[in-house]
């Protein structure tokens, strides 16, 4: 097994940790008043982990029965003007997401009812599991690190036990922060409660997501201008 894939895959890993679902849900259940239920946390997690476990290994399996055809197709000079304008138009795109964040300090109206949802009270494990479902399955396609990895793992033309055990590893690995927390929060009680709700603070502000989708945006349309020949390699 490659160990670059692997460092590459970890790295990932670690962006798509500090996403809405992995981290950011996880501390608002955390920040919920009164003794901290680790059953909740972990119940959430599992959910979220599965999620994309499921979904990872489906897509990666299920695309290397067509990965020579679609390698012929992306190899084509229409595919490589099309992913060109898509690469710049995501790098611009990304520009206006962080003056729409800007305009809408903590998320908005959206953020707020998810928070609701998070810290509602006696939420059982059902709830707490369709919650963890319904944010993950909300932000599944714009997890550019998560999709990357996918890409790896489907050009790794790896077997099939290999895959599952990747990606396995790599939902453990997305999930482990919060676990940190949780672990943090139950040992140190109301100390850690300041730092964790500056931490929801800076990422329900934060622009992320838009220097993301920017940098994918540029490697995108800069790979296809060297293929092209519009660039020197």
């Amino acid at each position: 097994m490659d160990f670059a894939l692997l460092r590459s895959l970890v790295v990932l890993a670690l962006v798509d940790s500090t996403s809405f679902g992995t981290l950011l849900i996880p501390i608002w259940l955390l920040l919920h008043p009164g003794p901290v239920r680790p059953g909740r946390i972990l119940i959430f997690l599992g959910t979220v982990a599965a999620f994309y476990f499921g979904i990872g290994v489906a897509v990666a399996l299920g695309a290397d029965a067509f990965l020579p055809q679609i390698t012929r197709v992306l190899d084509t000079r229409p595919a490589m003007w099309t992913q060109l304008v898509a690469g710049v138009a995501l790098f611009f795109w990304s520009f206006r997401l962080e003056r729409r964040q800007k305009r809408s300090p903590g998320g908005g109206g959206r953020l707020l009812r998810w928070r609701e949802r998070a810290l509602s009270a006696d939420r059982g494990a059902g709830g707490l599991a369709a919650l963890a479902l319904a944010a993950a399955a909300a932000e599944v396609t714009t997890m550019l690190p998560y999709l990357g990895a996918i890409g790896l793992l489907t050009t790794a033309a790896l077997p099939a036990g290999q895959v599952a055990m990747i990606m396995a590893g790599y939902c453990l690995v997305m999930i482990v922060p919060a676990l940190l927390l949780l672990v943090a929060r139950l040992t140190a009680g109301q100390w850690v409660t300041k730092p964790l709700t500056r931490i929801s603070d800076w990422m329900a502000n934060s622009n992320t997501l838009s220097w993301i989708v920017g940098i994918v945006g540029f490697l995108l349309a800069r790979d296809a201008a060297v293929r092209l020949g519009l660039l020197g390699g």
